[in-house]
Formats: structure tokens, C-alpha cells, sequence
């Protein structure tokens, strides 16, 4: 057995255990696969066991793994399932990158401002795509952490602008809980995620925000309890990986 593998098994069990414990069925919560700084071969390993949806933080990274991932995307895919990957960006976007990272990628989990927001439509419309989008919400006072304030101007003028951006498909929300913090703080980061998701959801009745993606390796448990549907998993799955230093 191979280490992703017994890590996939183990895994499962925790995400079992930790949908139980909240009470919710284990369909509910989709397993995202952080590849960054992993090789295509890796993400290869991973499709072969399975995973299906994976998240990549750069532009450019994921840009020389592009090619070699082809026969397992929409366009090519050769997967014994006949079911192709699909690949999200799930880092800081820079909006000049916007082109390229709608031509690369198969949704974008970090739209922060409405000019990115913008500029994405733009991009999709180019390419008569219909591009799935999470807004990326900043919950945390780390500086080091982006998103968007939810309490901000810009906020406000993103959400009445999304319904009139057709290319975009608004599917939901994201953030990252603070590092090193008590379980009430991160725990109570999760719920105000949930509780904006629901708000948003009655003022705009037009975007269908029906995805949350909270949670990672360390306190994936805490976001199944408090609502995700989506987790991002990367050291878990894969192990510890080294600092990428490389472009975005």
C-alpha cells in the first residue's frame, strides 16, 4: 500500500467520525485534494485512488503541470471512472493574472473584490465559459491572510453587482481560520462563515450559495460541525511539503 493511500484510508475515517459526531451523512462534505507544490505525477496517484477535485494556490505552478494533467480533464479525460479532475484555484489571485488563470483552471475559490470579479467575467466571456467562483471572506485579523471584509463598502457593491456578471457561477463561500488559536476562536470562525453565507443568501436571493469550503488538515472536525460542504486537505493526504518560493 502505498503512503497516500493508507493516508486517503485514514482520512476517510476522520471524516467519517467527524460527520457522525455532527450528526450529517458523509456525501455532505466534499473532499478537496491540496496539490500545491506537488508534482503532476502525485495528483496522477491521487486520481488513480479516486480524488476527483484538487487545489492549487499559483498561477504559474499549476501552469507547468497543466499539460501533463490533460488527458484527465473535461477535455481528454482517460480516467478509469471516465469521470476527468477537476482542478481550483485556491490561492490570492492577482486580477492581472485573471486571463490566464480562467484559461488554466476549472473554478476560481478566491475572488476577493469586484474588480477581480470583473475581470474573471470578462476572461470566461472570451472564452464562452461559465466559471464556478467561490468569494474568498476574510474572518481573520492575520494581515497576512486576504478575503474579503464582510462588513466593508466593497462587499456590498461585489454582491449587488455578481447577478448582472453572467459568466460567473456564484457557488458559495470560503476562508481560513486563524493559525495557532483556541478551538472556540477558530470554531467561532467557522460559524460566522456560515452565518454570512446564510445572510447573503436571503439579501440576494439570485446567487445560489450553497457551497462552503472551511476547514483544513488541522481542523477539518471543527468545520464539519460547523457546516462545511467543502474541506481543503493537503498535508494530511499528502504530507508535509516544502515552502514553495517559486511565481505565482
Amino acid at each position: 500500500m502505498t503512503s497516500l493511500k493508507a493516508n486517503l484510508e485514514q482520512l476517510e475515517d476522520r471524516i467519517a467520525a467527524a460527520c457522525k459526531q455532527a450528526g450529517r451523512a458523509r456525501h455532505e462534505v466534499e473532499l478537496m485534494a491540496v496539490s500545491k507544490t506537488y508534482p503532476a505525477s502525485t495528483i496522477q496517484e491521487a486520481e488513480a485512488l479516486g480524488l476527483r477535485l484538487f487545489g492549487e494556490n499559483r498561477v504559474q505552478e499549476f501552469a507547468a503541470k497543466a499539460e501533463e494533467l490533460a488527458p484527465l480533464r473535461a477535455d481528454g479525460a482517460i480516467a478509469a471512472s471516465d469521470v476527468p479532475i477537476l482542478v481550483h484555484l485556491i490561492g490570492h489571485l492577482q486580477s492581472n493574472k485573471a486571463q490566464r488563470a480562467v484559461e488554466l483552471f476549472d473554478g476560481i475559490d478566491s475572488l476577493d473584490s469586484l474588480r477581480l470579479a470583473e475581470r474573471l467575467n470578462d476572461a470566461a466571456s472570451k472564452l464562452g465559459k461559465h466559471l464556478p467562483v467561490l468569494l474568498e471572506v476574510k474572518l481573520s485579523l492575520e494581515e497576512t491572510k486576504s478575503g474579503l471584509d464582510p462588513n466593508s463598502p466593497e462587499a456590498a457593491q461585489l454582491f449587488e453587482r455578481l447577478p448582472d456578471l453572467h459568466h460567473l457561477d456564484v457557488r458559495g463561500l470560503m476562508t481560513i481560520a486563524p493559525w495557532g488559536v483556541a478551538e472556540n476562536v477558530t470554531r467561532a470562525c467557522f460559524r460566522s462563515l456560515r452565518e454570512w453565507r446564510d445572510r447573503w443568501a436571503a439579501t440576494h436571493p439570485k446567487l445560489k450559495l450553497h457551497t462552503l469550503s472551511m476547514g483544513m488538515s488541522g481542523d477539518f472536525a471543527l468545520a464539519i460541525e460547523e457546516g462545511a460542504t467543502r474541506i481543503r486537505i493537503g498535508t494530511a493526504l499528502f504530507g508535509k511539503r516544502a515552502p514553495c518560493t517559486g511565481p505565482a
